[in-house]
């Protein structure tokens, strides 16, 4: 077994449930390889998933405490539990692209203008793959999918002057970030400073489904193809030649914050609540 598996899951969790060269392991063990770099214990995180395949493959392999949110839902649960727990504790969410940016954006949207001090990791692998391979919000114009068969027309969140990223910078999360799963150190890095950010953060991970998605829509069906895909596509370099409507990345750090921009939720409310216990509160009289 790997060494971080051993170290951090459940054994009887550890095994993959993820198809043969699906990139979600590799989401995972850089997820796991921040935490070690950090010295964070399994009593020291609280890890909560959404719902897909991601949930499927992350939910409860993490020996400490978890918790799972019904799809969309897990941002409510866990401003929830950032205002019970004590304020040293962490808080890792890791959702896929239809908990993030479908039916859960309007509640992540909310977290993030709470400035609740909690991580989402956005493991998104371009549509709803663990119910057949539908197109969904970051699929790429003109793909071909299981609901779009004659190429995907519905304007998305990564294309034609959009980018997610944007829509939460301007809710109010405190750090962004966006990798590729074929990246490493890089992405390890930008993973263990969203952890450290206090305040909301969240990191967009995109991996390749081989399964569904890349066999349907760039006809790729040999896992080291895929993988391939993904990282020439990943900060090409100027000389590349791509159509200007292919779907490229530029990853990094994508906003920063600093600490005294804005107020974490929890400590907010934990400072207003000392200050009506000291009879500090407004007179309603």
């Amino acid at each position: 077994m790997d060494r971080l598996a051993t170290k951090y899951l459940k054994p009887r969790k550890a095994l993959s449930t993820a198809c043969a060269g699906c990139g979600l392991g590799q989401v995972h063990k850089k997820i796991l390889l921040a935490i070690e770099q950090l010295g964070i214990a399994d009593g020291d995180l609280v890890w909560g998933a959404g719902i897909g395949c991601t949930g499927r493959q992350i939910f409860n392999t993490w020996k400490g405490d978890n918790f799972a949110g019904t799809h969309g839902r897990v941002y409510a649960l866990a401003t929830g539990l950032r205002l019970a727990l004590p304020p040293e504790k962490k808080i890792l969410l890791t959702v896929g692209d239809g908990d993030a940016f479908g039916i859960g954006l309007l509640h992540l949207l909310h977290c993030a203008r709470r400035n609740a001090d909690l991580t989402v990791i956005v493991a998104d692998n371009f549509g709803y793959q663990s119910t057949g391979g539908q197109y969904a919000w970051t699929t790429p114009d003109g793909a071909v999918t299981d609901s779009s068969p004659h190429g995907m027309q519905d304007p998305n969140w990564m294309q034609n002057g959009r980018d997610i990223l944007d829509m939460l910078r301007a809710a109010g999360a405190g750090f962004l970030a966006r990798y590729t799963s074929v990246e490493g150190r890089n992405a390890v890095s930008g993973i263990r400073q969203a952890i450290e950010h206090r305040g909301f953060s969240l990191v967009h991970i995109i991996y390749p489904c081989v399964t569904h998605f890349f066999s349907k829509a760039p006809g790729i069906r040999q896992p080291a193809d895929a993988h391939r895909w993904l990282r020439d596509r990943t900060n090409p370099s100027p000389s590349a030649e791509f159509p200007a409507s292919e779907l490229t990345f530029k990853t990094g750090i994508f906003h920063r914050a600093g600490h005294d921009t804005t107020p974490e939720f929890g400590e907010q409310l934990r400072a207003f609540t000392k200050k009506i216990r000291e009879g500090g509160g407004h007179d309603t009289r």
